[in-house]
């Protein structure tokens, strides 16, 4: 059986980010800021990480991608690439939420809250009871919770800061999932701001 090599990556937010763990226990990683242009940038960027650590394409053993909340583009972005690098490998590619990432190496219980703009959060919960765990969803304000409960993500002015970059904390948890095929999906709470027009269609002629 080879040794485990995770390549975990995201582009859900105005970033690309990669990071490549490696069987002797050394994580390289990437972070590059941008508004726009990961569709163009992530493949360069994979190729560097793996280049740096003298790898190629086929000695990666799993995949791990960022599936969101976040940009509609930019997740669809690193999932097609992870399904696509998946099918081509013959790897398993494993979706991690946002939520999750942001919440991995953290004290339990935590909750998660990422600034969804427009007033609402996006929520979830991990070891917390579940009489008091909040369900995973779009939300205008925080539930109730148990005492000592630690707080994370952008929706609070005070919190825990992660305890990786992202594309580590998806990594780590993609070489924790059993190697079984997996088709990785967008993981969206509301629906996308871009509106079909409202003309009607035209009219066509005899």
């Amino acid at each position: 059986m080879r040794p485990e090599t995770v390549l975990g990556f995201d582009t859900s937010a105005a970033h690309c980010a990669a990071a490549l763990l490696l069987p002797d226990g050394r994580v390289i990683q990437r972070q590059e800021a941008m508004d726009k242009g990961q569709a163009e940038r992530l493949m360069p960027l994979l190729e560097e990480l793996l280049a740096e650590a003298g790898l190629v394409w086929g000695d990666l053993t799993a995949l791990g991608v960022g599936t969101g909340p976040g940009n509609f583009t930019g997740v669809r972005i690193s999932v097609a690439a992870a399904r696509g690098l998946a099918l081509g490998l013959a790897i398993p590619a494993h979706g991690v939420t946002r939520l999750e990432a942001l919440a991995h190496g953290l004290p339990r219980p935590v909750l998660v809250a990422e600034d969804a703009r427009r007033g609402e959060a996006y929520v979830q919960g991990f070891g917390i009871p579940a009489q008091a765990e909040p369900h995973l969803a779009l939300v205008a304000e925080l539930p109730p919770l148990p005492p000592r409960t630690h707080l994370t993500g952008s929706a609070f002015a005070a919190a825990l800061p992660a305890a990786m970059p992202i594309a580590e904390a998806i990594a780590r948890i993609a070489a924790t999932r059993p190697p079984t095929p997996q088709r990785p999906a967008p993981f969206y709470l509301r629906s996308a701001d871009a509106a079909p027009p409202a003309d009607p269609p035209p009219v066509i002629l005899p």
